[in-house]
């Protein structure tokens, strides 16, 4: 075998290794638990120091620190991958049919409509009302961590719990993009976003045409992008509408959607490299202050985080589910039943990356932003231990012939296994 096939296949092996479910979650917890570490460690200046380091073209207003770029344009990247899969599953994937989206798309909503109270509960409790505008930090779900642990702990469970989880955290990602948009925008340069729009337009025909060339769409990505920081609107969003504007079917007599091609070419990245740099910069919070140790733990905010993660993502999902098959025709996907979501409402308080990012848009003045991010990680540690002990108890016991109670015998009996990570 030649240098170069030897060579090719090494990339072939690296790539599907970072596309693995497992591989992601693991780089996201390794890079949060290092940042998490160093901040607290006797060189915590350098880890400041390095966050701090500020490049980029001044001329353009973007001579930004590292950890603005990290999450700013490298969590764009994810988001691209986000609305790719939501273009996808709304054109040809799960969401198309609407009787069969119902159930996850309304406990999405319902999953983020109870941590949001509970939030703001115990906060009015606090009496520390500045720290409202955190409500939709403990309202998202990180899809690549979630769908790690179902991966790992999961095997043996119906594949249709993959695809409800799924549907479900892509509504979430979703709703919490909107959310982002809508109440963490200080003000609109309408010129500029009408110019990311162009760009994203651009991109949309070019990436329709019969071959679409990388050395256009890279420029117009970019393009998009510094126009929609420029508009005052996260630049993450311009992620989520090139994702969209790539075709979910066939064109050009292709065999497969350009969904698909454009995911393949794109996730490695953005689960091997984009989300765990931004991980690191997002997570590192010092625990540690000269003159109250641990103080940062008993701002109100952390509470009400952690319980809006672990308990109003449980209550919301598993509640809203439980409410519309008692009370509607509704039903749940074959072979999934209401006890399957109680692992699975415990998967959806895994926030994590969308949940440190409204962390940081929440509270720019940094007051509670030390605390949020500390209960982001302890909500979502939490939030995965106690879903790998319910989901293998779930794949323990047995299961009936009729698990969403149609009154019809499930035909679906694929299982959660190996074959899926690989």
């Amino acid at each position: 075998m030649t240098h170069f096939a030897h060579a090719r296949n090494a990339r072939r092996r690296l790539r599907s290794w970072a596309t693995k479910e497992t591989t992601g979650g693991i780089l996201l917890l390794g890079a949060a638990a290092f940042a998490l570490l160093w901040a607290n460690s006797p060189w915590h200046g350098a880890y400041t120091a390095l966050s701090e380091v500020t490049i980029g073209p001044a001329s353009l207003h973007l001579s930004l620190p590292l950890s603005a770029w990290a999450a700013d344009a490298l969590l764009a990247v994810f988001f691209f991958v986000v609305g790719v899969e939501l273009k996808h599953e709304l054109v040809a994937g799960s969401l198309r049919r609407p009787r069969e989206a119902a159930v996850p798309v309304l406990a999405a909503v319902g999953g983020m409509a109870v941590p949001a109270l509970l939030f703001a509960g115990v906060i009015l409790l606090s009496g520390d009302r500045d720290a409202l505008h955190g409500w939709a930090i403990p309202t998202a779900t990180d899809i690549a961590f979630a769908l790690a642990v179902l991966a790992i702990f999961g095997r043996g469970l119906p594949k249709a719990l993959r695809t409800f989880l799924l549907t479900l955290a892509v509504v979430d990602d979703l709703l919490a993009i909107v959310v982002i948009a809508i109440f963490y925008t200080s003000g609109i340069n309408l010129i500029a976003l009408a110019c990311a729009i162009v760009a994203v337009a651009l991109f949309g025909l070019i990436v329709r045409s019969r071959r679409p060339r990388w050395w256009l769409l890279l420029p117009l990505a970019a393009v998009a992008w510094g126009f929609m920081h420029a508009s005052g609107i996260h630049a993450t969003i311009a992620g989520v509408l090139l994702g969209l504007a790539v075709p979910a079917r066939p064109v050009h007599g292709e065999s497969q959607p350009r969904t698909h091609r454009f995911d393949d070419a794109v996730r490695p990245f953005s689960s091997g490299i984009a989300l765990p740099v931004f991980a690191f910069f997002s997570a590192g919070v010092s625990l540690i202050s000269d003159d109250r140790p641990l103080a940062v733990l008993a701002q109100p905010v952390v509470l009400a985080i952690v319980i809006g993660l672990v308990i109003g993502k449980l209550v919301g999902v598993l509640g809203m589910t439980a409410l519309l098959t008692r009370l509607t025709p509704l039903r749940l996907p074959d072979a999934i039943g209401i006890r399957d979501l109680l692992p699975i409402g415990l998967l959806t308080g895994i926030g994590f990356t969308v949940s440190l990012l409204i962390a940081e848009l929440s509270f720019p003045d940094g007051t509670h932003t030390g605390g949020a991010k500390i209960a982001v990680l302890a909500g979502t540690l939490v939030a995965a231990t106690a879903a790998s002990v319910l989901l293998r108890w779930d794949a323990r016991k047995a299961r009936a012939a009729d698990m969403n109670d149609d009154g019809r015998a499930d035909q679906d009996t694929g299982v959660i296994g190996i074959e899926d990570d690989a």
